[in-house]
């Protein structure tokens, strides 16, 4: 295994940034979150956007100088690409690759598209990835706090000979420098990030907290009760194993819950499990996923709606709303504000 290593600001010329025009395409939530830190670190900053559009409106109120995409990525020395990966493609093919210049350096901040040759730079653009490991919002809300949200970098095409520094000093200005970036490559990070959405943090988390609710409820026991014991915790326990990995988590839950968790876990998360999440995998690396994906997403998205439907009005997120509102300690501080950002 490669030795690790980390790179922080005290590692990077922090001041190349700052002689970089940046065109950040999109202003959702990376769009936001990426683009005010830039802007707060004395960048250049511009926002590529459909003018006139609810994002051109939100820009501006942040102060920020919008423009075409056209002509963001004729300003630009950096186009950093933050739009939803499924529409990256078609824009960049119509609007962004006929005004790139040589020596222009392409950022993203997934690899999806390039890895699976969705888009494909010509040889004289460095291709470069950023990628926080977090939400927008989240490393807005960290930047402001004087902290940040750790980091990958990489490499895909580096004609110009400074393709990393160029990335290195971008996540710095975002706020990577002060928590920890580590280089990576394109196939790495999106594969790697995939698997984790699907199997773990996004819908593997997702499944376990909506069937725990399930079969408590069923049981006879309290919905509200039950949101609180297998989804509000959750953010709890995270918050320990984030801090310092399951034996922290485990240094702090009592001996009941350790025994329990290290008897029992391995019951739901058996040999099968894994079978499945190897199956998952394959398809992530063969790019059957990416391609399902694509077709569903631009096409009539049928199977992507019912899907979001069902679980919006799944019972656990109105009992979660309804106990949420009540809560005094979650009404102040809050990360997403759906109006402004």
């Amino acid at each position: 295994m490669k030795q690790l290593e980390i790179y922080l600001d005290k590692d990077i010329d922090t001041e190349l940034i700052k002689s970089k025009k940046i065109a950040v395409i999109g202003f959702g939530s990376q769009g936001y979150g990426q683009s005010m830190n830039l802007k707060d670190s004395g960048c250049d900053v511009v926002l590529g956007l459909r003018l006139g559009g609810q994002s051109d409106t939100k820009a501006k109120d942040y102060g920020f100088r919008t423009m075409s995409i056209e002509d963001a990525v004729k300003y630009a020395d950096i186009v950093q690409i933050l739009i939803p990966d499924e529409i990256q493609a078609q824009v960049y093919e119509k609007q962004i690759k006929p005004y790139m210049r040589a020596g222009q350096y392409l950022m993203f901040s997934h690899g999806f598209n390039i890895h699976f040759k969705k888009i494909v730079p010509p040889a004289d653009i460095n291709v470069i990835m950023v990628a926080p490991k977090g939400p927008g919002h989240t490393v807005r809300s960290e930047y402001q706090q004087g902290k940040g949200v750790p980091c990958l970098v990489a490499v895909e095409q580096n004609p110009s000979g400074d393709a990393l520094d160029v990335a290195l000093s971008y996540a710095s200005a975002i706020g990577a420098g002060r928590a920890g970036i580590l280089e990576t490559n394109f196939r790495e990070e999106t594969e790697t990030d995939l698997f984790g959405e699907q199997t773990v943090i996004c819908g593997g988390v997702a499944a376990l907290i909506k069937a725990g609710f399930d079969v408590l409820v069923s049981a006879g026991y309290s919905p509200y009760m039950a949101y609180l014991e297998v989804c509000h915790e959750m953010k709890l326990i995270v918050d320990l194993i984030n801090q310092g990995g399951l034996n922290d988590m485990r240094y702090s839950i009592s001996n009941t819950a350790e025994y329990g968790d290290m008897t029992r876990g391995s019951r739901l998360i058996d040999d099968s499990v894994k079978d499945e999440m190897k199956r998952i995998l394959k398809d992530i690396q063969s790019g059957a996923f990416a391609d399902e994906f694509l077709n569903e997403i631009n096409g009539d998205r049928s199977l992507f709606n019912a899907l979001r439907a069902d679980n919006q009005n799944h019972l656990m997120e109105k009992v979660g709303a309804e106990i949420r509102s009540k809560f005094i300690w979650n009404r102040d501080n809050r990360i997403i504000d759906r109006t402004r950002n």
